[in-house]
Order: structure tokens, then C-alpha cells, then sequence
């Protein structure tokens, strides 16, 4: 063994190593047909060319291009009989599709209130194509397909991601679900259960968020259009059946109130499959012209909604959860369709908030002006958060807050100052923060094709077009501290919306409220009691 390592060993040394000369690199090489030495294209080669130009002899690259019109614009195709067809591209295995509807609970008014309700939990189930809601799944699972139905205050979305090659399928289950749903007394049970169920979790569950966005809402635009209830009444539970839902579905189901909405399939295939099941069908429920539809334009009232409840035993499980109080206060702002939607957006951006036992930090909202005031600096509060709420006619800018009973009136106090010094001085950097933050969800939530589709079909609804997310960014930027100042100041010359949810006893009065949002500093007007 040795032997054999001493004879490689002299190998790797050469012939030298027997006392003879030592070969040069260029006997090497020429002895073992390679270089000695490899060259570098950082070497010698090219010594006195700098790396910013480029390198003699060497073809000119070719790199891909992308047309930003093909990649990002959004074609809409209308139909002979209104319905408008749009998409977008996206690349990838799998597609989303769905049809969008003019139809929610704001058109209720002339109806039993929860029609919309009802149909949401209605969507998907059997259909003249279909005998069941096992069939249909079992269709979509072939295409690795899953689908939703969603309903707002004004728009209803039928929806399903599935493989793009299944595109015709998927385009005509979509339209026999919306246009031939059976709606058999089986099934209209099984709703009144599962809304019933619905209604009850509603005021039993403890984060009440949705309850208090049902009652501002009430307040805000009382007894019309958004002001309406998005959930079916109990005492109406009973009363909606397949007579009063096809009598809605003939005025609001119609093709010019519809968008058939698609994200990564090709445009002209939609179109080929929107005219093959949607153009010329006859629905369940007939033929007939819609004769009475609901155009009214929303009317903000203001006032106030309040629900004494106990709220000590809302705890899920054994571990005691705080009693506390949850007040809303909201104030008219605007529409989507206004030029001022996108500094009201950067508005409640900047007011942010949460809850005070949140994860968040830098970039996730700890800096807005709700953590900042108010969680910050008032320890007992449990909760500050800003919404907006915007429809095609108006909106509606809320701060909902939460504490202890005992804390109701400094709480309400609190928040109304916080809505005066939205019309004071604005910060440049928080505005900057603000606007960064909010064209930061925009694109990230835009990394979604579902997200994308309900962006694509709800514009396209409300406008025939949709504004792409580089215009969007471009009139955040364009938002200055005047904008902000002029739309809050707007805002509060408006009646305050109120909802009161708990223990109600230390509540102030609705018109101390409005006196507050009235002032130059926010507060209360002072009461005296001579007893305790």
C-alpha cells in the first residue's frame, strides 16, 4: 500500500521529482492535450474594460419584452342583451370565474327584508342541469374547482376557481346556478335552518363587529337603500318561500344588471362561452321585463341605534372574557364613484387602530393615529378601529371602540376628539406613512387572482371600466394634508351615526355626541347629577 502511495505521490510531482527538469506549464500542457491555467473573462483577457460597458465581440443580448397594455389591461365585451363581459389575464394553471349582480339587501324595500339573504345561502344548490349540490361539486372537483357565493348590501358574486381547460364547463354551471336554481321546499328548509343558525351565532359570537356595522348602518341611512338589514329578520324567516324570492328575481336578475368576470383565461374564449349559456336563455322564473326596480339614491339620516345586552357571559370557553361596552360612531364621507373616495381612504388609513393586545408592529398599523391617542395612552380601552364604508352613492367613515362600562362617556369623548383633530394639522410623514400603506395592501391584496376577479367585476359593475392599480397608486400619491383636511372638514358638518352595544348606562346622550363632533375640541358638554 505504501509502495503505491509513494508511486503517486512522484506521478503528481512530474519527472523533477527524479532529479530531472521540471516540465513548464506549456510542455504540460502539451503533454496532456489541457492548460495549465484557465481564463477568465475577469482576467487578463479584457484588462482595461470596465464592467458597466460591454464586452467586445460579444452578440448583443435580446431581452423579453412585455406589452403593458397586453399584460395589464382589462377587456369588457358587451352583449346584445346588456350582460357586460370582462377579464383579465393572468397567467397560470387555474382560472377564477364568476358572475356579479346589481342585487343586495339595498333593493329590499319594496320586499320581505333577507330575500338577498336567503339566496346567498341558496346559491349552488340544484338546478334544471343539476339535481343537487353534491352534483355540481363533484362536476367542479373534474376541474379541481372550488366555488362561493358572497352578498353585499348592493352586489351578489357567484363565483369558482378551477382549471382554466374546464373554462366552458364552469361558464355554464355558473349561469344555470344563477339563471335555473330549482329552489325546492327541501332546500328553502334547509336555509330557514342555516339562517336561523346564522342569526343566532350573529348575537351570540364575541367579537360583535358585525352586529355593530348592522346597527350603524341603521342609524346612518335609517329605514332606506344601505340603511336596510343585510340579514333576514326572524320574524321573516317564515315568510320568504320560492313566490316572493322568483318575484325578486325577475326585477333584479336581469342581463344589463349582471357581469360575467374572469381572471386568466383568454378573452375571446369568455365572450365564446358568455353568448353559448347566457345569451338567450330563458330563466326559472320567466321572461318577463323587470318593471320594478329599485333606483332610489341613498338618503344619510344620522341618529342612533342602541342594544342593552349583558355582555359578561359572551366567553367561548372557560377562561372569563371582560365585560365591555362597544360603541360606533360614524359620520358621512362619499362615494366610490367621487374624486374625494381616495383621500377619505388615505384618512382611514391614517386613523388605522385595532385591538390593544394586538401583534402588530412598524408597518402593520402601530403608528396610526387610534394606536398613537388612544390605545397608547388610555390603557382601559380594549379596542380602536377605523372603517370605511363606501357604495355607489355615498359612504360612511366609523371609529368603533370598546371598554368598560364604567368608561363609556370618557370613551365616547375620546373618539370624538379624535374625529376634530382629523380636520387639524396633518403630519407629513404620517400622511406619507399612510399613503405608503395603503398603496402597499392595494398591490399586495392584487397578488390574489380572486382578489383581482372581484376587483375586475365590481369596478366593471359600477363603471363599465375599471381603473388599473398603477392609476390608483398615482391619485394616492397625488393626496396632499389640504385633501385631508378639506374632506374631514366636509364630514363633520354632518349628523353623527351612533350604535351602542352593552351596558348603555354611562352612555351620553345622542345630542352630546353631536355637540361634541360640533365643537373646537371634542368634549362632551358637562353634566351634574346631585345624586350618585
Amino acid at each position: 500500500m505504501a509502495a503505491v502511495v509513494l508511486a503517486a505521490t512522484r506521478l503528481l510531482r512530474g519527472p523533477g521529482s527524479w532529479g530531472g527538469a521540471r516540465l513548464s506549464g506549456a510542455a504540460l500542457s502539451n503533454r496532456f492535450g489541457a492548460p495549465a491555467c484557465r481564463q477568465f473573462s475577469s482576467g487578463g483577457a479584457y484588462p482595461s474594460i470596465p464592467l458597466s460597458s460591454p464586452l467586445p465581440g460579444v452578440p448583443t443580448p435580446v431581452f423579453a419584452t412585455v406589452d403593458g397594455q397586453e399584460k395589464f389591461e382589462t377587456k369588457i365585451t358587451t352583449l346584445d342583451n346588456g350582460l357586460r363581459v370582462a377579464s383579465q389575464n393572468k397567467f397560470g394553471q387555474f382560472c377564477t370565474v364568476g358572475i356579479l349582480i346589481n342585487s343586495g339587501s339595498r333593493y329590499e324595500a319594496k320586499y320581505l327584508s333577507g330575500i338577498a339573504h336567503f339566496l346567498e345561502k341558496l346559491a349552488f344548490s340544484s338546478t334544471d342541469r343539476f339535481g343537487s349540490k353534491d352534483e355540481i361539486l363533484l362536476t367542479l372537483e373534474k376541474h379541481g374547482g372550488i366555488c362561493d357565493c358572497q352578498t353585499s348590501r348592493d352586489t351578489t358574486m357567484y363565483a369558482v376557481s378551477a382549471d382554466s381547460k374546464g373554462l366552458d364547463t364552469v361558464v355554464g354551471l355558473l349561469a344555470d346556478v344563477v339563471l335555473h336554481p330549482r329552489l325546492t321546499d327541501e332546500e328553502l328548509e334547509m336555509t330557514r335552518m342555516a339562517v336561523q343558525f346564522e342569526l343566532e351565532d350573529l348575537n351570540m359570537r364575541p367579537d360583535p363587529e358585525p352586529l355593530l356595522t348592522e346597527m350603524i348602518h341603521e342609524a346612518a341611512y335609517r329605514g332606506n337603500t344601505v340603511g336596510l338589514h343585510r340579514f333576514c329578520p326572524t320574524e321573516n324567516v317564515a315568510k320568504i318561500d320560492r313566490e316572493v324570492l322568483h318575484s325578486y328575481l325577475r326585477n333584479y336578475y336581469t342581463p344589463d344588471r349582471m357581469v360575467l368576470a374572469a381572471v386568466g383565461v383568454e378573452h375571446s374564449l369568455l365572450v365564446e362561452c358568455a353568448r353559448k349559456y347566457l345569451l338567450g336563455t330563458r330563466p326559472a322564473w320567466g321572461s318577463g321585463k323587470a318593471v320594478d326596480v329599485d333606483r332610489s339614491v341613498a338618503q344619510y339620516t344620522g341618529g342612533i341605534v342602541k342594544l342593552e345586552r349583558d355582555m359578561s357571559n359572551v366567553s367561548l370557553g372557560p377562561a372569563p372574557f371582560p365585560e365591555l361596552t362597544h360603541i360606533m360612531i360614524g359620520l358621512e364621507s362619499c362615494s366610490f364613484l367621487e374624486g374625494d373616495f381616495i383621500p377619505f381612504a388615505v384618512l382611514n388609513m391614517m386613523m388605522g387602530g385595532g385591538g390593544s393586545f394586538s401583534a402588530g408592529g412598524p408597518g402593520k398599523g402601530m403608528f396610526t393615529r387610534l394606536y398613537l391617542n388612544v390605545l397608547n395612552r388610555h390603557h382601559w380601552m380594549y379596542n380602536a378601529t377605523s372603517y370605511h364604508h363606501s357604495y355607489e352613492d355615498t359612504g360612511l367613515l366609523c371609529i368603533h371602540a370598546s371598554a368598560d362600562p364604567r368608561q363609556v362617556r370618557e370613551m365616547v369623548e375620546i373618539i370624538t376628539k379624535e374625529f376634530i383633530l382629523m380636520a387639524g394639522t396633518v403630519d407629513e410623514v404620517e400622511l406619507e406613512r399612510a399613503k405608503t400603506q395603503l398603496m402597499s395592501m392595494l398591490m399586495m391584496n392584487l397578488e390574489s387572482r380572486p382578489v383581482i376577479f372581484e376587483d375586475v367585476g365590481r369596478q366593471v359593475l359600477a363603471t363599465c371600466s375599471r381603473k388599473l392599480p398603477q392609476e390608483l397608486c398615482a391619485l394616492i400619491r397625488n393626496v396632499k394634508p389640504e385633501d385631508i383636511k378639506r374632506v374631514a372638514s366636509q364630514m363633520l358638518r354632518r349628523k353623527p351615526a351612533v350604535a351602542a352595544l352593552g351596558d348603555l348606562t354611562d352612555l351620553p346622550t345622542y345630542e352630546h355626541v353631536q355637540a361634541a363632533l360640533s365643537s373646537k375640541d371634542g368634549r362632551l358638554p358637562r353634566t351634574y347629577r346631585l345624586f350618585r
